[in-house]
């Protein structure tokens, strides 16, 4: 692991009081209030990187989003130090100090894609994976969506099949429709996404418009439950209709 040096007192308490105004942050409803303790953490701790992720969170536009991402990335390189992007690589996430540049990073690389930029979302993606391979973050179904959705088929079929016992719905349906955009309906392909039904029976009706899903998506999910299923329409649905015939495919199996 890299050779932390001991921080000054006086700089170990401003990191400290920076990170616990910023946990207090982001328990505050008041949307002005979390900005403007957000900004007080940086004055203790320029480098503060979740502070700079709850700007972001506060940003008008994907614009300002993406670039208050970046600046929480570079926040949490400058505070973890180059030797620890040498040393730790591989159990990132086991290091508490690395967390704050995980999700920032993890939230650029969403903000990129906000922005149609799909090459340097993916790059981040595979980054996180390389410091993470664990991947307490579930970056891996990220990933996958940003694949498909930049129409990287044959990268994202490789990537899929490297984890063959994955059971969430943000996998198989992904990996249903995969095969579906190669060989179009076969009896594999309706094979995978019976497989896929019957691990969430409620993404068709969700996918299909038959129900709605809420504005407010759930913080956590259930393996096969209605939160699962409309987590993964909200990042879905338009991939898979703009696949051709997948709609009607997904009707017919689904019947």
């Amino acid at each position: 692991m890299a050779d932390m040096r001991p921080l000054p007192s006086k700089v170990r308490e401003a990191q400290s009081d920076a990170q616990e105004l910023v946990c207090q942050a982001w328990e505050t409803p008041n949307r002005k209030k979390r900005s403007d303790m957000a900004s007080e953490a940086l004055k203790l701790w320029p480098d503060c990187a979740d502070a700079w992720s709850l700007l972001a969170q506060e940003a008008r536009t994907p614009e300002e989003a993406l670039e208050t991402y970046q600046k929480a990335v570079a926040a949490g390189e400058r505070a973890l130090g180059a030797q620890a992007f040498k040393d730790d690589v591989g159990f990132f996430w086991g290091l508490l100090e690395t967390r704050p540049y995980m999700r920032a990073r993890a939230s650029l690389a969403q903000a990129l894609e906000d922005l149609d930029r799909y090459e340097e979302a993916i790059a981040h993606y595979r980054e996180l994976l390389k410091l993470n391979p664990g991947d307490n973050q579930g970056i891996r179904y990220l990933l996958l969506h940003a694949l498909i959705a930049s129409d990287r088929n044959d990268e994202a079929w490789t990537f899929v099949n490297e984890s063959p016992t994955e059971i969430m719905a943000m996998w198989l349906y992904p990996k249903a429709l995969l095969a579906f955009r190669r060989d179009g309906r076969s009896s594999e392909t309706d094979r995978l996404l019976r497989e896929a039904i019957g691990r969430n029976r409620f993404v068709p009706d969700y996918l299909l418009g038959r129900k709605r899903t809420s504005r407010t998506l759930p913080d956590y999910v259930g393996i096969g439950d209605e939160d699962e299923a409309a987590v993964f329409v909200s990042e879905y649905a338009l991939v898979w209709h703009k696949t051709p015939g997948a709609a009607e495919w997904l009707r017919m199996v689904a019947r």
